[in-house]
Formats: structure tokens, C-alpha cells, sequence
């Protein structure tokens, strides 16, 4: 099967048809003798439904499966248009106005494709991209315009990107791990003053995890701060690697997954339950997963 050339776009009847028909089944979902769920919606009670489609699709790029990609991506679609179409029920905008911003904004931020700018590098590209979004918003601080709402280590990433942008960061980027070392000697002093580190396991007594509970509220704020001050150095470590610290932490969390699933799995093979394992038994079976892995 041939495939057209890259920034080829899709053919303009079949793209009007396709795009036309689901805007009319969005349109009759909410009107009057449509679905009476999709007529209750408003833009606030959809966002739950926007953030988990949004996730799903993450979820199915990680995956590498076109097809649940492809549907992924109709169901992201689909709430950009059924939350423009709340939008022109509630008399605030309607669908043609959100496509003619976008469209307008990406020609207006890519001087150097739809204009006489000219950039040899994706930097080049940023410095016409910040010049455009400048232009357009009036914004107090450099910091302005990064969303709240924003995973905590995406959003770190971005704070300290945008203060890298004039001048605050590290000069020399290895600084950050005795940054890092530093945050971790404040944590380990508001966890466990009393005992030093390392610990080895021959120390630790019992083969069952147990924790201390943390009853002091001020203990448990100072403790919370210090915790958040050691995300906030690795997430500035990782943009200063270029890695995503979001991506990474979700795929540790899906590596460790499988993982524990391994052991689940290593476990009822010799008839055994997880709840009536051993810490020792359990870790047999985590690192046979990880010998499993590298050997693929």
C-alpha cells in the first residue's frame, strides 16, 4: 500500500463529507429529540470525559496499535467537537470560530513556513513561536500561561523551562544532582532523623513492610514540602536531559506493572496466592520478570 507524501492532506470532498457528518451527529445528539445525556452536558461536566480521552490516547500511542490509536483519537475528536457545539447551544462561540483560531494562530506562529522568516532549527522555530505568542497575549510574568491543571512533573518541566528562557538555570546542568543530593539529605532529616544511611537489608527486621504513620500535621507539611522540592529537582534534571519526566514516570509505573504481574502470575504457577508470599519469594519472581525482559 502507497502512501502519499509526508504533509500530504487528506482528500478535500472526503474530508468535508466525513468531517460534515460528525458535526451533524453531535448537532442531533443535543437538540431537542436527541440524547437526553449529551443535552445535560456542559462544558464543565464534559472535562472529566476530555481528560480521560486524552489519557486513553497516550495509552494507545504507548501501545503502538494503529487501530486503538485511530479510535483514540476520534474519541479526542469528538469531545472538541461536542464541546464546541455546548459552546454555540449556550450562545458563547460555535465550531467554525475554534477552527479558524487555530488555523490562524499556526500560520501566525510559523513565520518561517507561511512568511518571509526564515529558521534553519527547531531553536529558531521556538524564537519565532514566543515571538507570535507574545505579541498576541499581554502576560504579567514569564511564567503566565502555563496550565494549572497540568500533571505536577509536566508542569515543573515547563516552570523551569520558561525561567531557563531568561537566564534562571544551573549554568552547568551536573549542578542539579548536588542540588539533588541536597534535597535528599532535607528529606531524610524530616523522615527519619535518628536513623543513618545507607540501610542494608540484613538490618531491616521481619520480611513484611512496615511504616511509621505520620500524626504530626506540621511533620507531615514539612514532610510533603521537602518530598515536593526532590520531584521538582528531577523533573528540572530531566528537561535539562530533553526527557519528559511525565513519559518517564509512566513508564516505569507500566514497567513495574508488568512486573508485578509477573510475579502474580510466577506465583499461582506453584499454586501460591501474592497475599501468602514472602517479600524474599516475590522478589525471586520480580527479577526473574526483569531477567525475562532483558533477555527479549
Amino acid at each position: 500500500m502507497s502512501h502519499p507524501p509526508p504533509g500530504t492532506p487528506p482528500p478535500r470532498d472526503a474530508t468535508a463529507k466525513s468531517f460534515t457528518r460528525l458535526v451533524e451527529v453531535i448537532a442531533k445528539l443535543r437538540s431537542p429529540d436527541g440524547c437526553p445525556w449529551d443535552r445535560e452536558q456542559t462544558l464543565t461536566t464534559i472535562k472529566p470525559y476530555t481528560l480521560e480521552e486524552t489519557y486513553e490516547l497516550l495509552e494507545a500511542i504507548d501501545s503502538d496499535d494503529n487501530n486503538a490509536i485511530s479510535e483514540e483519537l476520534g474519541d479526542l475528536l469528538l469531545q472538541v467537537v461536542l464541546d464546541a457545539q455546548i459552546a454555540a447551544d449556550e450562545g458563547r462561540f460555535g465550531l467554525i470560530e475554534v477552527i479558524d483560531r487555530i488555523t490562524d494562530k499556526m500560520i501566525r506562529r510559523h513565520p518561517h513556513v507561511f512568511g518571509d522568516a526564515h529558521a534553519e532549527t527547531a531553536s529558531d522555530v521556538h524564537t519565532h513561536w514566543d515571538s507570535a505568542k507574545s505579541k498576541e497575549k499581554e502576560r504579567e510574568s514569564v511564567l503566565d500561561g502555563i496550565p494549572r491543571e497540568l500533571p505536577a512533573l509536566a508542569r515543573a518541566a515547563r516552570l523551569t523551562k520558561r525561567a531557563a528562557r531568561v537566564g534562571y538555570d544551573f549554568p552547568h546542568r551536573l549542578m542539579l544532582f548536588d542540588k539533588l543530593q541536597e534535597e535528599l539529605a532535607e528529606l531524610h532529616h524530616e523522615l527519619s532523623p535518628e536513623a543513618p544511611l545507607p540501610i542494608v537489608p540484613a538490618s531491616v527486621e521481619g520480611d513484611r513492610v512496615n511504616d511509621e504513620s505520620i500524626d504530626d500535621p506540621a511533620r507531615q507539611d514539612r514532610i510533603e514540602d521537602e518530598l515536593g522540592d526532590v520531584l521538582f529537582v528531577m523533573a528540572n534534571i530531566a528537561r535539562r536531559w530533553g526527557i519528559n519526566p511525565e513519559e518517564a514516570l509512566r513508564r516505569s509505573n507500566r514497567k513495574f506493572s508488568e512486573r508485578f504481574q509477573a510475579i502474580e502470575r510466577g506465583l499461582a504457577a506453584e499454586g501460591k496466592h501474592i497475599q501468602d508470599a514472602t517479600l524474599v519469594e516475590m522478589e525471586e519472581h520480580y527479577q526473574q520478570a526483569k531477567r525475562h525482559e532483558a533477555s527479549q
